[in-house]
């Protein structure tokens, strides 16, 4: 399949958004990033908005997004409920935080409200492309793998803000770190599945070509396996190990100095393997209806 990299930027951007508003609740239910919460609900709104607007380059004719509104199943939908309660939600973070009397004081249930919907809302977005027809993405692996890269892009972005701003950062470690161990699992686990899928043909007979009767319309295994160094160097070592070790030497350091140096390291790899993982996603996308 063509790379949609509209798509691949909404994918991405969208979890880096859930990422950073799931992250700035963990930080709220422990009392950290006071002077940060309004600025991290803002950056996340903002994400979103970006996704929101890649999106549209997705299509041709954009105005006729909204015939794909038709029904509750239809996985547009379902995005849109998920990211108009997303907002939702964070302009109520918002809101509590700048009334508190420290701005950045908030209820420890509209914390767990936020962090149920920014998981919701990743999830929801992974789950509009599990299909059946393409076994390389119907797997909630897939999802997963969008999850995850909340967890490995959030946490650590966070940590940036909060020493860009001069607050202790002391409370980023264990989120960073655990939220990193939790998007590497996922990344690794989706990978490994997407380098299995070629299975996923063997009892099937392939379709060919009139014009070329010797030459098959794809070949799953050599598909699949051309996208070892993209999986494995590009969203594992690089998206998913670097930002863990960078993360894990963040907080072995405390320091602010630290955070910024290897948190902003973390966040770049981490886009990179994302952006790597999604490309591989697309590339692999063969579908049973080429294979007869």
């Amino acid at each position: 399949m063509e790379l949609q990299w509209p798509l691949i930027l909404f994918t991405t951007l969208t979890a880096w958004g859930c990422g950073v508003l799931g992250a700035a609740c963990a930080l709220a239910l422990k009392g950290a990033g006071k002077k940060s919460q309004q600025l991290l609900a803002i950056m996340s709104c903002v994400l979103l908005a970006v996704a929101g607007i890649a999106v549209f380059f997705h299509l041709q004719h954009w105005e006729r997004i909204f015939n794909g509104f038709g029904h509750v199943t239809s996985g547009i939908t379902q995005e849109l409920i998920a990211i108009v309660a997303f907002v939702a939600v964070a302009v109520a973070y918002f809101v509590m935080a700048r009334k508190s009397d420290d701005g950045g004081t908030l209820p420890k249930g509209m914390a767990w409200v936020a962090i149920a919907i920014s998981v919701i809302l990743a999830a929801v977005c992974a789950h509009s492309y599990m299909m059946p027809a393409r076994p390389a993405w119907d797997s909630v692996l897939e999802v997963l793998s969008i999850v995850g890269a909340a967890c490995l892009l959030g946490p650590a972005t966070c940590a940036v803000v909060l020493a860009a701003k001069g607050e202790e950062t002391g409370g980023c470690g264990l989120p960073a770190v655990a939220g990193s161990a939790i998007g590497a699992a996922c990344t690794a686990a989706y990978a490994l599945f997407i380098q299995l899928s070629a299975g996923a043909f063997t009892e099937v007979g392939c379709y060919f070509d009139p014009t070329h009767p010797t030459k098959a319309v794809a070949d799953a295994a050599a598909t699949v396996g051309d996208q070892a160094p993209l999986l494995w160097l590009g969203a594992v070592i690089v998206g998913a190990i670097v930002p863990l070790a960078c993360c894990a030497m963040a907080r072995k350091k405390g320091d602010a100095a630290s955070w910024k140096l290897f948190g902003g390291a973390a966040v770049v790899a981490a886009l990179i393997g994302a952006a790597c993982r999604r490309v591989a996603f697309y590339n692999v996308a063969l579908t049973v209806l080429m294979f007869y």
